[in-house]
C-alpha cells in the first residue's frame, strides 16, 4: 500500500492552569519531564518514528521558551527537504488578529498552511500526553476503512472517564456516539485527543465550524459531534501501551514516578520509540562520596552529596550533605541546602531550597508544588 501523505498538527498553546506555578513562565508542553526532557519531545518523537516528517506546532501562551526549544526539529531528526517543524502562533488576519479560541480553531486558522503541503491525512497531536506510539497504524487504518476520522481511545479508570471524551462502538469499531467530558460516563473508553482526518472532510468541516457563531470551536465538544452526526465514517484505533494525560499536578508527578517502576511498556530509550530531546549536552553527574542513591534518576550536570531515594533530580542539581529527597521530583537548576528534607513534593526550576528547611510529607495523600526560595 502507498504510504499517505500526511502532516502532523501540533496543539502546543494551552496555558496549562491545571499545572498550576510550573507553567508561569513556559507553555505546557515546554515543561521538563523526567531529568532531560520536555513534555513536547513525546509527540514530536513519536513523528519521527512515524515518518511523518511535517509538523505544524501551534504556540499560543509564554511561546519563547517552547519557540527556542524546537527550532527547526533537527533534535527529532525531522528537518528533511522542504519539511521540518514550522511554529505556527496566531497572526494578524485582514480584518483583525484572533487569539486561538479552541482547538478547532487552531487549526481553522492554519488551513493555508496545511494546504501548501496537499495531504491526504491530517494528523491532530495534544502536545501535554506522555506516551510513545507510532502513529503510522492509524493512518493504515484510516486508508483500509476509508475513514473520515478515526480516534485514538484507550481504556482509563471509570472514576477518571469524566475527564475525557467517551466513544460508543459497533461490532466494527465505528464509533456510533461520542460525549465529551460527561458527568455520567457510558463506559471508560475515552478519547486520547489523537486524531487522524481526512483533510477534504476536515477543511469542509472546519469551515462550517467557523460560520457557526454558537460553536466553541473545540474537536470534542463540536467537530466530532458533528461528523458522527452527519454520518460520516468515524472509527476507534484501540491503543494498549502506556499514556497518560499530564494536565494536573498529580498526574504529571505520577508519570514521572512510572519512570521508576521499570515498566516494559514506558522506555524513554526504546529501541524502536526512542524519546528524543534538544537539551545541550552537559558535564555528566557527580556523585560524592557519602551521598547514597536509591531507585532514582540523576541527570547530567548534577553535583549529589545528599540522600536521594525513589526521586527524579533533572540536569544542573546541587544537593549539599545531609540532604535527603524522598519521592520527589526536582526540575532545572535546583539548589538544595545542607540537612533540607524534601518529601512527595515537585521542585520547580532554579529554586534554592535554605539549610534545614522542610518541604512536602512522603505520607501525604497530595504533592506538594515549591516554586520559591525557602527560609530555614
Amino acid at each position: 500500500m502507498k504510504k499517505a501523505n500526511t502532516i502532523a498538527m501540533l496543539l502546543a498553546g494551552g496555558q496549562g492552569t491545571r499545572l498550576e506555578d510550573l507553567t508561569i513562565n513556559n507553555a505546557k508542553p515546554g515543561v521538563m519531564f523526567g531529568g532531560k526532557y520536555r513534555i513536547i519531545d513525546f509527540s514530536l518523537s513519536n513523528c519521527f518514528h512515524s515518518e511523518i516528517y511535517t509538523v505544524g506546532v501551534m504556540t499560543q501562551y509564554k511561546p519563547l521558551l517552547l519557540n527556542r526549544y524546537i527550532g527547526n526539529g533537527n533534535a527529532w531528526a525531522l528537518d528533511k527537504m522542504n519539511q521540518g517543524v514550522y511554529i505556527l502562533p496566531p497572526y494578524m488576519r485582514e480584518n483583525n488578529a484572533e487569539w486561538y479560541k479552541g482547538t478547532a480553531d487552531a487549526v481553522y486558522q492554519n488551513i493555508e498552511f496545511i494546504e501548501m503541503f496537499e495531504p491526504e491525512y491530517v494528523l491532530i497531536l495534544s502536545g501535554d500526553h506522555i506516551y510513545q506510539m507510532d502513529y503510522s497504524k492509524m493512518i493504515e487504518q484510516a486508508e483500509e476503512t476509508n475513514a473520515d476520522l478515526v480516534i485514538c481511545t484507550r481504556e482509563v479508570a471509570l472514576e477518571e472517564a469524566s475527564r475525557f471524551g467517551i466513544v460508543e462502538l459497533n461490532e466494527t469499531n465505528r464509533i456510533i456516539d461520542f460525549e465529551e467530558k460527561p458527568n455520567e460516563p457510558k463506559n471508560n473508553l475515552a478519547s486520547m485527543g489523537i486524531y487522524v482526518f481526512k483533510w477534504t472532510v476536515l477543511k469542509d468541516v472546519l469551515l462550517t465550524d467557523h460560520s457557526n457563531e454558537h460553536s466553541s470551536n473545540d474537536f470534542g465538544h463540536d467537530i466530532i459531534p458533528k461528523l458522527i452526526t452527519d454520518n460520516k465514517r468515524v472509527f476507534a484505533h484501540i491503543f494498549h501501551g502506556y499514556w497518560r494525560d499530564v494536565g494536573t499536578v498529580d498526574s504529571y508527578y505520577k508519570a514521572n514516578m512510572d519512570l521508576l517502576k521499570n515498566r516494559d511498556d514506558f522506555n524513554l530509550t526504546s529501541e524502536h520509540l526512542r524519546v528524543y530531546s534538544n537539551n545541550p549536552n552537559r558535564e555528566p553527574h557527580f556523585i560524592g562520596e557519602h551521598a547514597m542513591i536509591h531507585n532514582s534518576l540523576i541527570a547530567d550536570g548534577c553535583y549529589i552529596n545528599g540522600n536521594i531515594v525513589q526521586s527524579i533530580i533533572s540536569q544542573d542539581a546541587i544537593i549539599e550533605e545531609d540532604a535527603i529527597i524522598k519521592e520527589s521530583i526536582l526540575l532545572g537548576n535546583v539548589k538544595v541546602r545542607r540537612g533540607a528534607i524534601i518529601e512527595k513534593a515537585i521542585i520547580a526550576d532554579n529554586a534554592v531550597i535554605e539549610e534545614n528547611a522542610r518541604i512536602g510529607d512522603v505520607q501525604s495523600d497530595n504533592v506538594t508544588l515549591f516554586v520559591r526560595e525557602v527560609q530555614s
